[in-house]
């Protein structure tokens, strides 16, 4: 909270004297009718930048940087990861700016002073706590790493954006919901599919054969209070690990970040089981396509695993503590929960023990598939045109006359 609001002071006070000088420099610093000193702030900056807070999100802008690049369209990217393979991602002549900006709050002192027409992120909480709008950006444009409900991100996630990237339809209605309830701003709503789905997809294609395949279990949870790790822990994984199972423990990024104590105890105490390995890899398309069957909870990696491979899923039957998140001013059902309950198989803490023979009884059923299929068309639309149809969006936002009234 100091953090944020001596920031917040820092950019008014920054962005005040600039516009200053750039009156004094334009003439126009008694003139109020005149707008050069815009203008001229408008053609010095970026007209289109991207933030990425780290690898494992390059497959989410990885489409759009070679769509843009492909039209000739210049961009700035900006990342977290130094080792981000979009810092060496090429392209020709001073179409692609790229720099490692720092993390946590380096990352955020740098980007509450950026100055670009338009900003492109992942990261949700803009204007909420450290990540300021700043004044030098025009407009700020939210894309989604998961097919799941908007409001499943905390708090307040994505109402300071201006315009959202959505993978479905269904998503819109929240948004719309939520504006109305907040009295925020309306914000410009694009339908275009899932970039890192598609890029995962085409993936596949390449996956080496497993030689001596071992029947394997993925946990692949979300993070937080209501994530498996922390409600479960060794409840849950010490029955797994006594199996006959090879089991990958996949803990989601910010796991990492948030409750990095909780996953080292975790390791310590399963090290030695030797049928347990633990992945951290940025993209999740191997540990996905290795795994038999999945546990997990709500993340959105459910969806990968049965949208791209149709394999089962089993998730731990729980009340959800609505409360740190957006569905909580939500009445109707989550359209998450909803999918996961049909296309998944619950288990009760009471049957950890013999979650072996649960997972042998699942395996090889493909009485889902159905399901499966009709849920992929509501949260998956226009496979494999992604990158294509933010950039379309893209475009469509630097010459705002362009928006369509139906958004």
């Amino acid at each position: 909270m100091l953090f944020s609001l001596l920031t917040g002071l820092a950019v008014t006070v920054f962005f005040f004297f600039k516009n200053i000088l750039i009156k004094i420099k334009t003439g126009s610093l008694f003139n109020k009718n005149s707008k050069r000193n815009a203008k001229t702030a408008s053609a010095a900056r970026p007209p289109l930048v991207i933030y990425s807070e780290g690898k494992q999100y390059w497959n989410v802008f990885k489409p759009v940087l070679e769509e843009l690049i492909l039209r000739g369209m210049p961009c700035v990217y900006y990342t977290s990861g130094e080792d981000d393979p979009g810092l060496s991602f090429q392209a020709p002549g001073s179409l692609l700016e790229k720099k490692f900006i720092g993390k946590g709050n380096a990352a955020y002192s740098f980007l509450n002073f950026l100055e670009a027409d338009i900003c492109l992120m992942t990261t949700p909480g803009l204007d909420v706590l450290q990540l300021k709008r700043s004044p030098g950006v025009g407009h700020y444009a939210h894309i989604l790493h998961t097919v799941t409900d908007t409001t499943t991100y905390r708090l307040f996630g994505l109402d300071y954006y201006d315009s959202v990237f959505l993978t479905g339809e269904y998503q819109k209605k929240d948004i719309r919901k939520l504006e109305e309830q907040r009295g925020t701003t309306r914000k410009e709503l694009f339908v275009s599919g899932c970039t890192y789905l598609d890029v995962m997809a085409e993936h596949i294609k390449e996956l080496p054969k497993e030689g001596d395949h071992r029947k394997t279990v993925l946990v692949a949870p979300s993070w937080g209070a209501n994530g498996i790790m922390r409600r479960y822990g060794l409840r849950l994984l010490e029955p797994l690990a006594k199996s006959s199972y090879r089991v990958i423990i996949r803990p989601h990024p910010q796991s990492m970040i948030s409750e990095k104590n909780t996953i080292e105890a975790l390791q310590k105490s399963l090290d030695s089981y030797k049928n347990v390995e633990w992945n951290f890899d940025a993209e999740n398309l191997i540990a996905l396509s290795r795994a038999d069957a999945l546990i997990s909870d709500f993340s959105g990696v459910v969806f990968d695993y049965v949208f791209l491979f149709d394999r089962p899923v089993i998730y731990p039957r729980f009340d959800f503590d609505k409360r740190p998140y957006d569905l909580a001013d939500i009445e109707d059902e989550a359209w998450t929960f909803r999918a996961i309950r049909n296309l998944g198989t619950a288990v009760n803490e009471d049957n950890f023990e013999e979650i072996e023979g649960f997972l042998d009884r699942i395996i090889g059923g493909g009485e889902k598939k159905e399901i499966s299929g009709n849920l992929r068309n509501e949260a998956y639309m226009y496979p494999g045109e992604a990158g294509k149809r933010v950039v379309d969006a893209i475009s469509t936002l630097q010459h705002p006359q362009a928006i369509s009234e139906t958004n």
